[in-house]
C-alpha cells in the first residue's frame, strides 16, 4: 500500500464539504468495519490506514472527533435522473430530513428491514456526506437513495402513499396498514413533518400513538426511531 501523499490528505479533508463530493464525484468513509462493507458495492479510490499513514496525518483528514484509525475514498455511483413511473415493493420517502445522524440511521434502518429504495426531496441531507456514511455502517451498499421532485413523483404511483400525520390512524389498528405491495411510507421533515404538497397526496394517513393516551408526552418521537417503528410493523404484518 502506497504511502499518502500530501494532496491525498488534502483532497480526503476536501471531500467533508458536498460542493467538493459533487464535483469529483467522490466521497470518504472511516473505520474498518464500515469501509469493508462499503467495498462490497463502490470503487475503492484511496485507503489510508496505520500501514501507510502516521496517527497524525489519520487525525488530518479524519471528520470525527475520535478518528477511528482507517479512512478510505470511494467512488460515488452515478444517480437516476428519471425514476420509474412505479414502484414493486415497499419504498420508503423522506421529504426534508435534514439531520445527517437521522439520515443515516434511517439508511442502516432500512437495510435491516429490506427496503431497498429510498426516494428523498432535494432538501433532504445529502447521503454522501460523511456523517451520514458513518451513521450507514455500510448499508449504503444496499440501499439506493435517490433524489427528485416528490410531488412529480408521487402523482405517478398508483399504489398506497403511507403518511405519518398526527391526526393520522393509529398504527396499530387493524385496518390501518396493509401487507399489499407495493407500498409507499413518507416520513417527514424533523421540525415541521411533511410538507403541505407531498401531505396532499398521502392516501393512507397514520401515527405512532403515545401510551397511555391520555399521559403528557414529548411532543413528537425522533424522525429515525419512528422509521423504524413504521418498517417494524410493516413487516411484522407482511
Amino acid at each position: 500500500m502506497a504511502p499518502i501523499s500530501k494532496a491525498q490528505i488534502k483532497l480526503i479533508r476536501s471531500l467533508q464539504h458536498k460542493k467538493f463530493r459533487d464535483e469529483l464525484g467522490l466521497f470518504v468513509a472511516e473505520g474498518h468495519k464500515c469501509i469493508e462493507e462499503l467495498k462490497k458495492g463502490y470503487e475503492l479510490v484511496i485507503e489510508a490506514t496505520s500501514a501507510n499513514s502516521t496517527p497524525t496525518e489519520i487525525v488530518q483528514m479524519s471528520g470525527l472527533k475520535t478518528p477511528q484509525g482507517e479512512i478510505a475514498v470511494f467512488k460515488k455511483k452515478t444517480q437516476r435522473i428519471n425514476l420509474d413511473s412505479s414502484i414493486s415493493n415497499l419504498t420508503l420517502v423522506l421529504d426534508g430530513i435534514q439531520d445527517p445522524g437521522n439520515l443515516g440511521t434511517i439508511i442502516r434502518t432500512c437495510d435491516w428491514f429490506g427496503v431497498r429504495q429510498i426516494v428523498c426531496s432535494p432538501d433532504t441531507a445529502d447521503c454522501y456526506n460523511p456523517k451520514v456514511v458513518q451513521a450507514t455502517m455500510g448499508a449504503l451498499t444496499r440501499v439506493e437513495l435517490i433524489y427528485t421532485d416528490l410531488t412529480a413523483w408521487l402523482t405517478q404511483q398508483q399504489c398506497p402513499i403511507y403518511g405519518t400525520l398526527l391526526d393520522g390512524k393509529d398504527l396499530y389498528e387493524p385496518s390501518s396498514i396493509s401487507s399489499q405491495q407495493p407500498a409507499i411510507i413518507i416520513m417527514g421533515n424533523e421540525g415541521n413533518g411533511i410538507s403541505q404538497a407531498v401531505r396532499k397526496l398521502v392516501t393512507h394517513p397514520i401515527r405512532i400513538p403515545s401510551y397511555p393516551p391520555e399521559a403528557e408526552t414529548s411532543e413528537s418521537l425522533n424522525v429515525a426511531i419512528a422509521t423504524a417503528i413504521v418498517l417494524a410493523e410493516f413487516r411484522r404484518i407482511g
